[in-house]
């Protein structure tokens, strides 16, 4: 029997997939009310409006191609490129051979147990955190792990039920745009709401002048006047409504998911210098991570703290990187950059990418050597609070380099 988890998000994409082509028909309806039954054969034929006819006209297509064009990009990008975080290796191999084992111990085979994080001090995907000077951790400085997809989650990524997958930065599922609205679309979303909402303004502006005028006229009252009030005034608030909610979330640099985590902390692991002295404010790890030795898998001794044996290899002590792991307090957020800087990180540089859909958001890039996405000034505030020395070295993104050993903390 299908589990409930897939009987879920078959119903979700089903849905996703059909609200598009009622989108579609609204619009063709709404642009026929508008532009034909009162724009046109009513202001313009039987009242002579000529010069308000042109404005409206334009006004209506001006918005009517944003919000096509908008709405468009966005639908191509959650179908498209919803912001997946790949895979490293054969999920659905590893699901096959874990149910294999489980069905071999009498246990449920369609269940879905969680998988403890991978404890090999090679764990693929593990060098991509340490590579870079700053990133989310758990309280013992290893990366967010994903039981789900198997592997480690980047910062900011979430693992979407609807999706099965894990999605960079991810927001909310909207059936409204197909899909998925995370890192890759939000900033053609809230360019879809707005020119929505823009559009719903003109065209209740359109319908509540031509209803006054036909109630001065003593005219009886025109279904499709009160059909484009309605409609237009139903759509216009709750896109209104969700353009000021993403213009909040754009300027403070947050996510739905952020919201429902209000009080959420993070641990961050920021790259200190290897010969950094001791500290009891903070613990420290060093990577590349080091196996266990026999005596402290068995329990015996005290395990060291920075994730090391203390007889790593030649090769292991020449390319190492030692992490401070630092913890936030409750709604701090690591990734205020203050309102001009959240802005640009989404929306873009230049005034053409604010107000067209042309780009993705610059925070898709994710090529920097310093951290997945821009931290601000907090990561500043962490190091003063906790007394974090700079790095003396490896300014440039490189592992430092030298001849002596791990340092314990």
């Amino acid at each position: 029997m299908a589990r409930q988890s897939d009987s879920n998000r078959a119903a979700t994409r089903w849905t996703v997939r059909i609200i598009p082509f009622f989108i579609i028909g609204a619009l063709a309806v709404g642009t026929y009310a508008v532009v034909g039954r009162l724009i046109v054969e009513y202001l313009y034929q039987e009242e002579r409006k000529t010069g308000l006819v042109a404005a409206l006209l334009v006004l209506y297509f001006l918005f009517f191609l944003l919000t096509v064009s908008t709405y468009a990009r966005t639908l191509l990008s959650t179908q498209l490129d919803p912001g997946l975080v790949p895979l490293i290796h054969d999920r659905e191999a590893d699901e096959k051979q874990h149910r294999k084992n489980r069905a071999g111990r009498g246990r449920d085979p369609e269940a879905n147990p969680w998988v403890p994080p991978d404890q090999n001090p090679d764990s693929p995907g593990l060098e991509a955190f340490y590579s870079k000077d700053v990133f989310v951790c758990e309280a013992d400085g290893r990366p967010k792990w994903c039981s789900e997809c198997r592997q480690w989650k980047p910062d900011r990524a979430h693992h979407s039920s609807e999706l099965d997958r894990c999605v960079r930065k991810m927001d909310h599922v909207c059936p409204w745009v197909g899909g998925m609205v995370a890192e890759t679309s939000f900033n053609f979303f809230f360019q879809f709401t707005l020119y929505t909402a823009c559009l719903c303004s003109i065209c209740i502006a359109t319908a509540a002048y031509s209803l006054q005028m036909q109630i001065e006229q003593g005219r009886g009252l025109d279904g499709w006047v009160i059909t484009v009030i309605v409609l237009a005034a139903l759509f216009g608030v709750f896109t209104f409504a969700m353009t000021l909610t993403s213009a909040r979330f754009i300027f403070t640099n947050i996510t739905n998911i952020d919201i429902l985590r209000k009080t959420q902390v993070f641990f961050l692991a920021v790259r200190i210098p290897r010969n950094s002295p001791p500290s009891d404010k903070f613990p420290t790890i060093v990577y590349p991570l080091q196996p266990r030795p026999a005596w402290e898998a068995a329990g015996q001794g005290q395990p060291q703290p920075n994730g090391g044996d203390g007889h790593s290899s030649a090769r292991d002590q020449q390319a190492t990187r030692r992490f401070a792991i630092l913890r936030t307090e409750p709604r701090e957020n690591p990734w205020d950059l203050g309102y001009w800087g959240n802005w640009k990180s989404v929306m873009g540089n230049n005034i053409v990418e604010w107000l067209l859909p042309i780009k993705h958001s610059p925070c898709c890039n994710h090529e920097s050597m310093v951290s997945e996405y821009q931290f601000g000034p907090l990561v500043a505030e962490l190091k003063k609070r906790y007394g974090i020395p700079e790095p003396n070295n490896d300014m440039g993104g490189e592992m430092e380099k030298h001849n002596t050993g791990v340092s314990g903390t």
